[in-house]
Order: structure tokens, then C-alpha cells, then sequence
């Protein structure tokens, strides 16, 4: 079953790449055009596209599912595999990265901050095999951006409502208009942030190919035939920009959003008030339960 789960995720980029080269039209010259989009769903209210973006989230997101049953098939206790290795230190190493940015109450966040880590990781990395990079799509990344605003919403919540928007009035009343504004801002920042560094890597890459083709040209023009069309100077250049765009900065930013993420759920959650409004709640429970056994034993 484990090779069974990694050639279904090894299929799963495959058809990716097979979709785009089938129903993609090829491009002429520099093409900033934005995900192709396939068909149009009709809607009552306003029309879906389906694009490219989408069906490369998706099966992303397949791909990710079948490498982690292929990680995870029949673990064992003795005579440990590598794949299980690799699985324990993913799993160790995100559960630390929690605990020492939320603390123990959070430990059960790291399911889900491993996903966003994988799931934006490999969306820019897919840039790598010549796909549409679903994380240059704000609509993508706006959608993520807003899952992790309701749960900031929620954890801020936890202390009772009355808690939450007396917040907004900290530190003095007038910063409340302030307040509420910063709150909104924070999953626009979070998706322009993603978005507009991995859109603007992708787009620097195709200038900087294109004018080390013209250069080219011009510096070997002198030369006969095809050979003074060849673009000599685009051999290694874009490959280590791509070391840079793609690969490194495409992991800062899948980084930078888990961290920000963590950061802005724990940070709104008002730990003392629900420490208090737990402890009372306890301490009611309790007093109930003592009339209550009090009541049988006078009735016995």
C-alpha cells in the first residue's frame, strides 16, 4: 500500500502538468496574464470560474494527502523505515514549533499548522515543475487568510463576547475606531503578503529571462546564422534566481504565514480572563453538585 500512496501522489502532480500542457494555450513572449481559467460554472448570484489555480490547489492538496498515508503506512515500532523517520521528525518538529510559539494550551494546533506549512510550501514549489503557482492567486491565499481570522475571532472570543469587544477599547476608548480597523487588516495583510511575494518572485524571473534573451542577442549578433539566436546568456542565470524565488523564498513565506498565524491566535487569546472564567465555572459546578448531594442525603 506505501508505493501504491506515493505513486497516486506522484500522479497527482502529474496530472497537474498533464492538464496545463493539454488545455493551457502556450505563450508568446512575456505572458503576466493571471490562471487560465477552464469553464464557468453559472451561479444565481454571480458566476464561478473554475481556473487553473483551483484545480492545482486541489490536486496539491491530493498530492499532500497520498505522500503523508505513504509516510505514515505501517508504522512500526522496532526496525524503523526512513519514510517513518522522516514522518516522527515532522510531526516532533512541528509539535516543538507550536509549544514554543503558543504554548501547551495550543499543542493540538500543530495538525493544522503543519498543513498550511505543507500546502503553501508545495503551491510554490509547483512553480518549479512549470505549473501555476496557486499561492500567486490572492483569491487562494485570501481564502486561507480568512480560515485563520475566524480562528483568531474564536480564541479571542473564548473569555465570553463582553471580554472581546471590551478589547477594543484598550488602551483608552478613542483607539476603538483604530482597533477595529487593525482587526480587519490583519487577514488582507496576511494575504497580500503571501500573495504579492510569490506573484512578484514569478514575475521578476520571466523579466529577467526575457531581457537576458535580448541581451543575448545583441552582445552575439555577430555571429552566423541560428547561432546569434541563441540565448547563451540565459544558460544557469534563471536557474540560481529560481534557487532564490522558487525555492527559498517560497518556503520563507509558507514560514512566515504558519508564523504569523501562530502568533496572532495566541496573542489575541485572553489567557488570564479564561483561566477566571474557567476557574468560576468550575467552582459552580462544583457548589451544585454539593446541594445536590446534599439533597439526597437528607432525603435518605
Amino acid at each position: 500500500m506505501s508505493i501504491i500512496f506515493l505513486i497516486l501522489s506522484v500522479l497527482s502532480f502529474a496530472a497537474a502538468i498533464a492538464i496545463k500542457v493539454m488545455f493551457v494555450p502556450a505563450s508568446q513572449g512575456i505572458d503576466i496574464a493571471g490562471a487560465h481559467i477552464f469553464f464557468t460554472i453559472k451561479m444565481p448570484v454571480q458566476d464561478l470560474p473554475i481556473t487553473e489555480s483551483q484545480v492545482n490547489s486541489w490536486l496539491i492538496i491530493f498530492g499532500i494527502l497520498f505522500l503523508c498515508l505513504f509516510l505514515t503506512s505501517g508504522l512500526k515500532t522496532r526496525d524503523i523505515s526512513v519514510r517513518q523517520l522522516v514522518a516522527e521528525w515532522i510531526v516532533e518538529t512541528v509539535t516543538n514549533l507550536v509549544k514554543t510559539n503558543m504554548g501547551e494550551f495550543f499543542e493540538g494546533f500543530a495538525p493544522f499548522v503543519a498543513a498550511i506549512l505543507g500546502l503553501s510550501a508545495f503551491s510554490s514549489l509547483s512553480s518549479l515543475l512549470g505549473l501555476f503557482p496557486p499561492t500567486s492567486d490572492i483569491n487562494i491565499v485570501g481564502g486561507w487568510a480568512l480560515l485563520v481570522f475566524i480562528l483568531i475571532t474564536y480564541y479571542k472570543m473564548k473569555a465570553g463576547p463582553l471580554i472581546y469587544l471590551r478589547s477594543f477599547g484598550q488602551p483608552v476608548p478613542l483607539l476603538a475606531p483604530l482597533n477595529i480597523i487593525s482587526e480587519f487588516a490583519t487577514p488582507v495583510s496576511m494575504a497580500f503578503r503571501h500573495y504579492g511575494n510569490v506573484l512578484s518572485g514569478s514575475i521578476i524571473s520571466v523579466l529577467v529571462a526575457v531581457g537576458l534573451s535580448e541581451l543575448s542577442k545583441m552582445l552575439f549578433r555577430f555571429l552566423p546564422g541560428v547561432l546569434a539566436d541563441f540565448p547563451y546568456l540565459r544558460i544557469g542565470i534563471p536557474a540560481v534566481l529560481s534557487v532564490y524565488f522558487d525555492l527559498f523564498s517560497g518556503c520563507l513565506q509558507a514560514f512566515i504565514f504558519a508564523m504569523l498565524t501562530m502568533s496572532y491566535v495566541s496573542g489575541g487569546f485572553p489567557a488570564e480572563e479564561y483561566a477566571a472564567r474557567k476557574k468560576k465555572r468550575e467552582q459552580r459546578k462544583a457548589a451544585r453538585e454539593a446541594v445536590l448531594a446534599s439533597n439526597r442525603h437528607k432525603g435518605s
